[in-house]
């Protein structure tokens, strides 16, 4: 058993887990101070605003992982309280707690975690998570990695994939979820593993995330299929990826490498309305997906505000135009 690291420090061990070149990073750390927590922990995930304190218990944490830049298998346990802000980046989350609380979106349309239930974190936009006197289980996995394997299940889809992670996932999906996990865990248990094992055993986490949250393919128009359209397509698949971020025109003709006048006639010529226009249009489908996939307790405001919608009115006028229903009828279906 390896010892724990006395100073709150995280120890990163390059380890030969694999045949050839390849190797793993473990990483330990553990202490009872929540400034080393959080000195810690939230470099991991290229935290904002994390804040860590004492309960009514003495408080101690623990963080380990271990894998490669494709897949880890990590356990993060606390004494105490930690919250903070993730953005998105370039893996995929999956968690799920033993003990304790844990909150994802407290401070909006707050999703609770159930002791053993796996929980995607949010794919494409920031969140607040808060947990207290917690043990968890984490799983990352090397987002291109998912989504290669999804390309390979699915059709080819006309724009990148969407993770729903509000979608409850069926108890067989979470069944094969745990078997391959624990297949996981036993095997890098054992030792050293092989190129070959390993590749298979990434590849088979990968479709045990697919079966919890199979993911949706972005609907890009017919149009932008036709030739001389690359550019403004690589732009749309910049929104779709981007929409829960802050874009402006001069942004988006960044990504096409054009001046923002040959963006808009561009945009105009192909798609019939501006790339400002196409953005709204993309944030008002997402929150058209977050209200028919809302919990009880879910606000309209709360839904608009999380696409940048700041005013309820215009809001709900230009949603009533796009779908021909109020919101408050979407999300009372």
């Amino acid at each position: 058993m390896t010892q724990e690291p006395r100073d709150g420090r995280p120890r990163a061990e390059v380890d030969p887990v694999a045949a050839g070149d390849r190797s793993a990073v473990r990483i330990e750390s553990a202490g009872r101070d929540p400034e080393q927590a959080l000195a810690a922990i939230s470099p991991l995930y290229e935290g904002m605003r994390w804040s860590s304190r004492r309960t009514e218990a003495a408080y101690d944490y623990r963080y380990a992982a271990v894998g490669d830049a494709a897949l880890t298998l990590r356990t993060s346990r606390i004494s105490g309280s930690i919250r903070g802000e993730i953005p998105p980046g370039d893996e995929m989350v999956v968690q799920w707690i033993s003990r304790g609380t844990g909150v994802v979106d407290p401070d909006g349309d707050a999703m609770v975690m159930r002791p053993g239930a796996p929980t995607l974190f949010p794919v494409h936009r920031p969140f607040v998570f808060e947990y207290t006197d917690y043990d968890q289980r984490i799983v990352h996995l090397d987002r291109a990695l998912v989504e290669g394997v999804a390309g390979e299940r699915l059709a080819e889809p006309s724009g990148g994939f969407r993770f729903d992670h509000r979608r409850t996932p069926s108890p067989s999906a979470v069944a094969l979820w745990n078997d391959t996990v624990g297949l996981v865990s036993r095997t890098l248990a054992r030792g050293e593993v092989g190129e070959l094992l390993w590749s298979e055993l990434t590849r088979l986490t990968a479709v045990g995330l697919l079966e919890l949250y199979p993911p949706g393919a972005a609907d890009l128009p017919a149009a932008l299929l036709e030739p001389g359209a690359q550019r403004i397509r690589q732009v749309v698949e910049h929104i779709h990826e981007h929409a829960q971020l802050p874009l402006t025109p001069t942004d988006l003709a960044r990504v096409a490498d054009v001046s923002v006048r040959t963006l808009q006639e561009s945009f105009a010529a192909v798609l019939g309305q501006s790339p400002m226009g196409y953005v709204r249009a993309v944030r008002l489908d997402r929150a058209r997906d977050d209200l028919r996939a809302a919990v009880p307790g879910t606000s309209v405001g709360r839904v608009a505000q999380r696409w940048g919608f700041a005013h309820l009115g215009r809001f709900s006028a230009e949603y009533g135009r796009r779908f021909g229903e109020r919101p408050s009828e979407t999300l009372r279906r």
